[in-house]
């Protein structure tokens, strides 16, 4: 009697690699052999968690300062975090760019304008404006300021010490999708006013009330969202907690998420930006997202697993969370992060997940 086997003959051998050779000659390739890297179980992604201290950031930003122009070429003196894991990219995460812009005395950033969504999150210093659409803007400590894609911004020192602060922006998504376009704009100014609040912040910066005779655009028109706001915000939060009533996400964290004042969404339509409290002796809960996010410490200290990695992280420290990368942080005194995520485009696409762990 003869035994059945399913293993090829050596004929059927040579034939199947004649097959896969004419398939790469016609540039086709058969998903039976990739189907385990195209659609894995779980994301795999190949950014790896990262981190970069504000004390090697800012000494190497202020030497570029000293080197380095601001003008047409390099338009910007703006240094991408690179993820180890994205070799020959400039990108902190697949989705989302994040560098530290420094401004030197009495210096000016000409203006330009792209596609790509850009805000700005400053840890310290003042002095600065950003003229959006010509409207001037003040940079302040804790402060959230906004650039929608396509809208002009130049930036200006008015004082005679440097500032350095945090450019984040969806170039990698907006290169992989072939959208992009930038223009340059004039070498001068629009302004050089320096108003302690803008036009925008005027007309839409006035918690619950929307001005009726202005448009609503996509993204916020709303263009800097105050620390004092924020403070304010995360402080109730958790004396609300104290008391005995709802609004934490968790024991000890509260979080509140900047949004477009006319839609309620988010107040950029691909990145999500978010300020993070964790008050005395608290610990976040244990979270993975599809998609990927970085953080930065605004104040205080703690400690931040991502994935397999642990690192003690202060003021300044950014870190890179990968897609479905676990995250949890923890504080003994007490810690304020900044999050920006590539979260509305998952939510857009219909690709969002979320799995949160107590582990207490």
């Amino acid at each position: 009697m003869t035994a059945v086997t399913d293993e090829p003959t050596a004929e059927e051998l040579a034939q199947l690699d004649e097959l896969y050779a004419d398939f790469a000659a016609a540039n086709m390739a058969p998903l039976w052999t990739q189907r385990g890297g195209l659609m894995p179980q779980t994301p795999s992604p190949h950014a790896v968690p990262a981190l970069w201290r504000w004390s090697t950031l800012y000494p190497l930003a202020a030497r570029s300062g000293e080197l380095v122009p601001v003008g047409r070429g390099g338009e910007r003196r703006a240094i991408a975090l690179a993820n180890p894991g994205l070799p020959g990219t400039a990108y902190a995460t697949p989705t989302l760019w994040a560098a530290i812009q420094y401004l030197g005395p009495r210096e000016e950033a000409p203006a330009h304008r792209h596609t790509q969504t850009a805000f700005r999150f400053v840890v310290e210093g003042e002095g600065v404006w950003t003229n959006v659409v010509g409207d001037p803007v003040a940079m302040r400590r804790g402060d959230l300021l906004l650039t929608p894609g396509m809208h002009w911004h130049e930036h200006h020192n008015t004082t005679d010490h440097p500032m350095a602060w945090i450019d984040g922006l969806d170039i990698p998504l907006v290169r992989q999708l072939d959208a992009g376009f930038f223009e340059f704009g004039p070498e001068v100014l629009s302004t050089t006013e320096t108003p302690a609040a803008s036009r925008n912040e005027r007309l839409w910066g006035h918690p619950g009330l929307r001005p009726v005779g202005a448009p609503a655009p996509a993204a916020s028109p709303l263009m800097a969202y105050r620390w004092e706001h924020t403070d304010a915000a995360l402080a109730a939060q958790l004396e609300l907690e104290a008391e005995g009533h709802p609004g934490v996400v968790s024991p000890g964290h509260a979080v509140v998420r900047f949004t477009n004042p006319a839609t309620g969404r988010d107040a950029l339509s691909t990145i999500r930006t978010e300020m993070h409290r964790l008050g005395t002796g608290a610990r976040s809960l244990t979270t993975r997202v599809a998609g990927s996010g970085v953080w930065q410490v605004f104040s205080g200290s703690g400690s931040v697993t991502v994935g397999d990695e642990t690192w003690d992280v202060g003021t300044g420290d950014l870190f890179a969370v990968p897609s479905w990368a676990p995250v949890t942080i923890r504080t003994d005194g007490g810690l304020d992060a900044f999050r920006f995520s590539d979260d509305p485009v998952f939510e857009a696409l219909g690709l969002a997940r979320t799995s949160v762990e107590d582990g207490s």
